[in-house]
């Protein structure tokens, strides 16, 4: 396991990364440096973009209100996400604020909010759900930003995915019991689609849907009805522990 540097502060900033540049700092991430962590001119930063690995960077002030960051030099390279889409029934604030913070550390490289008969949510926050990916990689050592897509009828995500792409389907009436066994065919590296259902399940004619969806892997998550939030930790442990990057 790569060794992380876990106590210089780290910071996700969008302008690409190379040595001797100066990026400046909106008033959010200049506050939370200098106010919140309280650094000070020449204190280190490390910081990222999704792109270009990770850098090791310097504080800036220039009078009371204007914070910039110099890049030195570069601390980790950049390296390929998991491919792992991640598709859910929207939850209600907190809870969908975990579960897209978990879902991140647990690798997601796409977020995909899909709406169904018995959704919770009416409405997606995407912007509030990007914000969550950020901390989350920020937080985690993550270079790698998950894309966060908008909500889409199940339908219409079936039609987006790839036929190449496996959709291992979390279904808790799946005859299957033992998703360890019901992973285990699936080919290491394969571009993977992890879907977890609303708590109210899958309407008969969404199961049909899915179930008709070519390379399906329809699976129960043991014994117990998990809520939404821990299905999805539950899921995604065990898709990286069997066919992921964990090995």
């Amino acid at each position: 396991m790569p060794r992380y540097d876990f106590r210089t502060p780290r910071l996700f900033v969008a302008p690409a990364l190379d040595p001797d540049t100066t990026i400046p700092l909106d008033r959010a991430q200049g506050n939370y440096l200098t106010n919140v962590l309280r650094l000070d001119s020449g204190d280190a930063v490390l910081v990222f973009n999704g792109r270009d690995g990770e850098w090791l960077a310097r504080l800036q002030r220039e009078g009371r209100k204007s914070v910039a960051l110099a890049v030195v030099e570069a601390t980790r390279q950049q390296h390929e996400p998991c491919d792992l889409h991640y598709l859910f029934a929207p939850l209600k604030h907190a809870r969908l604020d975990y579960m897209v913070q978990k879902a991140v550390e647990l690798g997601v490289s796409r977020l995909q909010p899909v709406t169904t008969r018995h959704t919770q949510a009416a409405r997606v926050n995407v912007e509030r759900m990007r914000a969550n990916a950020i901390e989350a990689a920020e937080q985690c050592g993550i270079l790698t930003i998950a894309e966060t897509g908008d909500p889409l009828p199940l339908e219409k995500a079936l039609d987006r995915l790839s036929e190449e792409r496996v959709l291992i389907f979390c279904d808790e009436e799946a005859d299957l019991r033992d998703p360890v066994r019901g992973l285990s065919d699936i080919a290491r590296g394969a571009p993977l689609a992890v879907l977890i259902g609303p708590e109210g399940g899958f309407a008969d004619d969404e199961r049909s849907l899915l179930l008709k969806h070519p390379g399906v892997v329809r699976l129960a998550l043991g014994p117990r009805i998990l809520r939404a939030d821990t299905a999805a930790v539950a899921a995604l442990t065990l898709v990286q522990a069997v066919v992921g990057d964990w090995s």
